[in-house]
């Protein structure tokens, strides 16, 4: 009998399956619970990435389907493993991000109490994070599920992540291979050419046309073609930065979330928003601020029934749509109202506002983005820094910052590195966190130095949770509770076994992070609010 029709225990049995489906890391940790899961991993060819928590194996696997745009892999434990890897999912559901989450689960729990890792519902728990959570009690259903979670990360549809457990003693269980895989049938959706035409006569009435996009948009040419045969002016939302080029003369930056930003919107006669939520991260306020006719295109008939209440609404690939809007458009002179001087003003008032409420951030950030290798791909956590970095950071390409907005989760950047930097060896990937944040999953550390990770991370230590400090005093309340004790971050990654170095000027601070994507292994990067100074 052929190595690969041998029978073996189910757990080993899903690891050559998911090889066969393209997958080449997975992440996790093992526990007695899960250790079948393990049997098949190095014979099937996949590496594997130990974390040391599993909301760290969680992020990684976020970090790298983001990296790669191909699903992020997870093995976790029985209860609290699944537990622990529950906020990594609902950050990758709140961000679209695919990640398929395999766990190990009780036999049976209605009827014994006090087992190992017992909980009341595993399967009920992660379906609360996830797009499906579902139990796998044969070998037949953990096939069929795995598939089912494939075919759904590659139909025309909003990615998410998806939480499959199956028993112990069905992991130990004798199975039969897994079917091969079958060819791609999930298809795409038809009338692109049609939506683009809709799009196209609207835009011809229009005298001052407004896109938005946001991350559901990936290819930038057909966004920028579109942008200057129509004339149109364009916001970003945070997630879909990279898609207009900076030196677009009418691009008014991802500054959404500014209350000036109302007033430019309400001025457009057309609203052609793609590809994003307008969620309450995007914008900070419950209304896009349009006065004119919308048109919305998205994936997710959830988003086009929002209470933004869209005049048309488009179920479409926002790619698909600007490709044939590019063709429809060729011969457009690309004439509006709108004026470089005005966008330019308004971009201008907005940095102003960033730089008051972030003081000293700016240009620390824009000395750090001057001495990053092209194709940098950064991931960053929740912190001030990155909140002022986000809003004023023009990105020159798609897909290449990475920051945890919807779910807010703090703890995301270090590890979502890690798992950018496994699938991206060779290019550069950076780090960006707060003092506080990297408390969560300072651990993760560990594994940038087992990997020999080239990993430039950038520590931002104001002293506080600042973030909170100005929103309880904006609030009227004392501030409480914002301020923890520190470690000495220095010595503590030098214990890890990774570089660390504290500059004391902004030449000194690109410097570090220059030689730090040469390094054989991570660099810890310390910087406080004195180097602005």
């Amino acid at each position: 009998m052929a190595a690969d029709q041998e029978t073996r225990p189910l757990g080993a049995q899903i690891s050559h399956m998911l090889k066969d489906r393209g997958v080449d890391v997975i992440f996790g940790i093992p526990g007695v619970h899960n250790q079948e899961m393990y049997r098949g991993i190095e014979e099937a060819g996949i590496s594997h990435v130990l974390a040391r928590h599993e909301q760290g194996a969680g992020f990684m696997a976020d970090g790298y389907a983001r990296a790669t745009r191909r699903p992020g892999v997870a093995y976790v434990i029985t209860g609290p493993g699944l537990c622990n890897i529950m906020t990594p999912m609902g950050q990758a559901y709140s961000d679209s991000v695919p990640m398929l989450v395999i766990s190990s689960c009780l036999d049976e729990t209605a009827a014994r109490r006090g087992q190992l890792h017992q909980m009341k519902d595993q399967r009920a728990a992660a379906e609360t994070v996830c797009d499906w959570s579902e139990e796998a009690r044969t070998a037949q259903a953990a096939y069929t599920l795995i598939d089912r979670a494939f075919e759904e990360f590659r139909a025309p549809q909003r990615k998410g992540p998806k939480s499959i457990s199956v028993p112990i003693a069905a992991l130990e269980a004798s199975a039969p291979p897994a079917p091969k895989a079958r060819g791609n049938h999930a298809g795409h959706l038809v009338g692109a050419e049609e939506d683009a035409g809709v799009i196209s006569a609207a835009l011809k009435k229009a005298r001052r046309p407004l896109f938005v996009f946001g991350g559901g948009v990936t290819e930038a040419s057909h966004a920028m073609t579109v942008l200057r045969q129509s004339g149109a002016a364009a916001f970003t939302t945070f997630a879909g930065r990279g898609i207009v080029a900076p030196d677009y003369p009418l691009f008014f930056g991802s500054y959404l979330s500014r209350p000036g930003s109302l007033a430019e919107i309400a001025r457009a006669d057309l609203v052609i928003a793609m590809g994003t939520e307008l969620a309450e991260v995007d914008l900070w306020r419950a209304h896009l601020g349009h006065e004119s006719l919308m048109i919305r295109v998205d994936l997710d008939p959830e988003v086009l029934s929002d209470a933004q209440n869209a005049d048309v609404r488009l179920r479409q690939d926002a790619d698909a749509v600007l490709r044939s809007l590019a063709e429809a458009t060729s011969d457009w002179r690309g004439e509006s109202d709108w004026t470089a001087q005005d966008v330019a003003a308004a971009r201008g008032k907005w940095r102003g506002e960033v730089d008051t409420e972030y003081p000293g951030i700016l240009p620390i950030a824009d000395a750090l983005r001057a001495c990053l290798p092209t194709d940098t791909m950064i991931y960053s956590d929740m912190t001030q820094f990155a909140y002022a970095a986000t809003e004023t950071w023009d990105m020159d390409r798609p897909g290449h910052w990475h920051h945890p907005y919807g779910f807010g989760t703090l703890g995301y950047a270090l590890p979502a590195a890690i798992g950018g930097a496994v699938a991206r060896r060779g290019q550069p990937t950076l780090a960006i966190m707060g003092d506080y944040g990297f408390h969560y999953t300072m651990a993760e550390l560990g594994v940038a130095v087992e990997l020999g990770l080239s990993l430039p991370i950038i520590l931002w230590d104001n002293g506080k949770l600042g973030a909170i400090e100005a929103s309880m005093v904006g609030a009227q309340i004392a501030p409480n509770a914002v301020i923890a004790r520190n470690p000495d971050f220095i010595k503590l990654a030098e214990a890890f076994g990774a570089r660390a170095v504290q500059p004391a000027s902004l030449p000194k601070m690109q410097d570090a992070v220059r030689g730090a994507f040469d390094a054989e292994g991570p660099t810890l990067i310390y910087l406080t609010p004195d180097l602005a100074a």
